[in-house]
Order: structure tokens, then sequence, then C-alpha cells
């Protein structure tokens, strides 16, 4: 054997690069691939039939409908059973369908003669991704799967019905070190938006440990418990379900002092505007606005979004915001006047005005919206090319770059048929940008395609492609034509002074 092969770290690389197909091959190698290429084969499970399908067949049958032991499991069955499943690191169980539904069933059936603790059968379980189906089988199941090592918890629950909720009680006790959770409500009815969260808010209180959480309303009580988790990071809340912040609650909430991300999806502007009203304070890097489909029919107008955008700015932390998205369905048409209250946050380093938010704006318009954030490093801004439209040109970009020479991201729709006054052999006039690696141009309506490559080769010496590509194929091709020429003039350069 080649002495590199004797290096379990090489071994363990190999394997993890093997098909699962080819994994049990490889396993029956050789002893020192055994044990690497098992771990490999075991080590994320998207069901546990591949578990139960290890049994002996005749040590399950049916009766009268029901999964039934046929004899007692041996020793044997057993070892086999913590073989593999102490190898498991995660479980994706995300569908529901009967076979899933029959191994979950046998396994869970199976533990009620386990001679040790369920915690010893995943002692290395660190991810788990359930679909509750709201049988008793599911609940034993998740029972299971709640271990010390536990670190990351995805659990979509079907309805207030559901068996498994009873067994979240206990996850602050069985799961102590979870990191990460998400829970949703497969059907949303007023009965599971308010029967269901008491048991939610219970096992999140006992998370010490807890960074990320991805929930939907919990309501003003859900709301204490998550500001009094210290080491909460990332807090993801759906509140489209929900008809509570149809109003602003009449007690107003401390807030949250320490956040990375808040991402905040809610039915209308007017909900979002109630939120952060309740709040003292949010301290966060970023923040992410999500109105949902579900939106459409309903108005939105600029006095109302530059409301919401005001008491943002009242509320936030105005020296820590660093990214802020905003995302509108359908066409909503809007002045750069709306977000002059964003101009508070001048640390921003990425602003995101999504697609459903059409903005008419001059090249003027565009340099004072932009003044304020000169750390800027991803900036969308989504136009929109129509007869009515006023679109910023190449000079408008051109300003842009200085005022915000960080810039590795771009999204903005132009005029590029305005040439006027650009100097093609020096289109920034010594100005560039050698950062850029995104630019997407939209619909910008273009006419010189020639003209155009060769005023954004020279802007951006980077870039080597314009989005979306498949609009922009020709003005791409001459893109890549003019950085090769670029790069065979630097090796001319440098072979003569060799």
């Amino acid at each position: 054997m080649h002495p590199a092969l004797q290096n379990l770290e090489v071994i363990c690389t190999i394997s993890s690069y093997v098909k699962s197909t080819s994994l049990p091959a490889l396993a029956s190698t050789c002893r020192e691939f055994e044990h690497p290429a098992l771990n490999a084969l075991w080590k994320d499970l998207r069901s546990v039939i591949p578990l139960v399908n290890c049994l002996p067949s005749d040590l399950l049958g049916s009766d009268r409908g029901c999964l039934v032991l046929q004899k007692p499991p041996d020793g044997k069955v057993w070892d086999t059973l913590f073989k593999y499943a102490s190898r498991v690191h995660s479980i994706t169980m995300t569908q529901s369908h009967s076979s899933a539904n029959h191994q979950t069933e046998a396994l869970s059936l199976l533990m009620l003669s386990c001679p040790s603790t369920p915690a010893s059968f995943f002692p290395k379980l660190r991810k788990l991704t359930l679909h509750d189906d709201g049988t008793r089988s599911t609940a034993e199941f998740l029972r299971m799967a709640f271990v010390p090592s536990l670190v990351e918890l995805n659990l979509e629950i079907p309805s207030a019905s559901s068996t498994a909720l009873p067994v979240l009680l206990s996850l602050g006790t069985l799961c102590p070190q979870l990191q990460r959770m998400t829970v949703k409500v497969a059907h949303t009815t007023d009965d599971s938006l308010h029967k269901i969260p008491p048991f939610v808010i219970q096992s999140v209180s006992q998370l010490h440990h807890l960074h990320t959480l991805s929930v939907w309303d919990l309501g003003h009580k859900g709301m204490e418990c998550l500001m009094q988790l210290r080491a909460l990071q990332s807090l993801s809340l759906d509140l489209t379900a929900s008809s509570s912040w149809g109003t602003l609650p009449q007690v107003q909430f401390p807030g949250f002092q320490d956040l990375t991300s808040l991402n905040l999806s809610t039915l209308t502007v007017q909900h979002a505007s109630n939120f952060f009203g309740s709040l003292q304070i949010v301290r966060s890097r970023e923040i992410n606005i999500h109105f949902t489909s579900r939106l459409t029919g309903l108005p939105i107008n600029s006095i109302i979004l530059s409301q919401f955008l005001a008491i943002l700015q009242e509320r936030c932390d105005n020296d820590k915001l660093e990214s802020f998205s905003l995302i509108l369905p359908g066409k909503k048409f809007m002045s750069l006047s709306n977000f002059t209250s964003l101009h508070a946050f001048r640390n921003l380093t990425q602003l995101d005005i999504g697609e459903g938010c059409k903005i008419s704006m001059s090249d003027e318009e565009l340099c004072q919206l932009v003044r304020a954030w000169p750390k800027l490093q991803v900036l969308k801004l989504n136009g929109y090319n129509n007869t009515t439209t006023i679109l910023p040109t190449f000079h408008g970009l051109i300003e842009l770059l200085r005022l915000c020479p960080a810039l590795t991201s771009l999204s903005l729709v132009i005029d590029a048929t305005e040439l006027d006054g650009i100097d093609l052999k020096c289109p920034g006039g010594g100005l560039c940008n050698k950062h850029l690696k995104y630019l997407a141009l939209g619909t910008s309506p273009v006419v010189s395609l020639v003209e155009v490559a060769v005023i954004l080769s020279g802007l951006f010496p980077r870039l080597e492609k314009v989005e979306p590509a498949e609009r922009w194929t020709s003005v791409n091709s001459f893109l890549s034509g003019l950085r090769l020429v670029r790069e065979r003039r630097i090796e001319a350069c440098v072979c003569s002074n060799l």
C-alpha cells in the first residue's frame, strides 16, 4: 500500500469525494478504508430508511394493520444498528410519504426495547430537518433524535394537534448546545397561531446558546422571550399570517441590543411600521424587509413607505447598520426622495432596493442618494425602462464610482444610449474601479454595443461580463476581447522590460 494511504486524513479526504454508491465497495477494500468509508456513507441521511433496511426481514410484521415486533431483537441486531447510527451526523426528512412513515414507526417501535438510552443511538447527530406528519411515531422519533450533540433543528409542524409539541418542551434539557433553529407551521390557522406558540416559546427560552432563529409571529409574550436571548445573533420573523401587527401595541418592548441580522416578512408596510414602532431600539448590522406577494392589490404609496423608513431610522442604531434590503412585490414606482431617511445610516456597505421598487432618477439624484455612503460595496437599485422614466447615464455612473470607490457589486438600470461627452479612450477621465466583479444593467437601453463595451472595459478593468448574460451577449463578447487585448499588452510590456 502506498505510504500516503496509511494517513487517516488522506483516507478520509478520499472517502469524502467518492460517490455514495461506491462507498460500500470502498469500505470492503481493506481495514484502513472501512471506517472512513462507512463514516462518509452514513454521515448524512435523507431518511431513516437505510437504517431500517439493515434489520432482518423477519424482525417486524403486521397485526391488524399495526406494526409489531415478531421476535426480540438480539445482540447482533443492536450491534448493526449502533454500528451505523453512531456515524450519522445529519438526518433530513422533508417529505411525508407512506414508506418513510412506516420506517419511522419501525425505528420508534424498536427503540421501546432498546437496552440503552435513546440518546446513545445517535451520539454524533448534529443536524435534524424533519417534516412532522402529526403521528405518534414521528414524535417518538423526535424524542430519540433530541441528543446533546444536536446544534441545528429545522422542524415543520402540521397543526396545533401535533403530538410533537410536548416533545419540544424538553428541547432545552436534551439539546443544551442547540445553536440554530427553524420552526414553521405547515397550515396556518387561527387555532395553530394561538395554540402552538406557548410550546415554542418555552422551548426557545431554555436555549442559552441559540444564535440563529427563524419562526413566525409568536405574539407579544414571544417577543419578550426573544429579546432575552443574549446569544441570539440572527432572527427571522414571518409575520405574514398574523394580524397582531395591524395596530401599534400599547406596550413598548425593549428591542434587540446586539443582532447581526434581522429578517422580517410582513403583508403590509403598516405592519412593518407597527413592528419597529413597538421597539425602543434595534441594534443590528443587517436588516432585510420583505413584503410578500400576497400584498398584490394592496396600496403602497410613497408617503407610507417614507413614514416606515423614518420609523426605521428612529428606532435603529444608525452607526451599527451596515446592510439594508427592501423587497416589494410587483412594480411600485417610487422616487429617490422616499429613501432620504436612509442617509442616517452612514456606515452602510450594502443597499438593496429590490426589483419590486421601480425608481426614476437623474444623474444628479443618483449622486445625491449615494453621497452619504462612501463605504458602499454592494448597491442594487432597480430602475425601470419605459418612456416616462428618467434614467441615469454613464456620467452618473462615473460620478458614482468617485463617491463609492469600494464598490464590488452594482445593479443599476442606466440610459446606455446617451454617450455624449464620454471619451472612449479614457471613459472615466482617469477614474476606474478595479474591485467590481458583478455588474447588472438589466433592461438598460443600448444602441452602440461596441462603444458601450469599450466604456465598461475602461471603467471596470476586471469585469468579465454584464448580467443578465443572455441579454448582454454581444457586449460580453466584446468585453472578453478587450480584456484579452489588455492582458497581452501587459505581457508585452513585461517582456520588453526584461
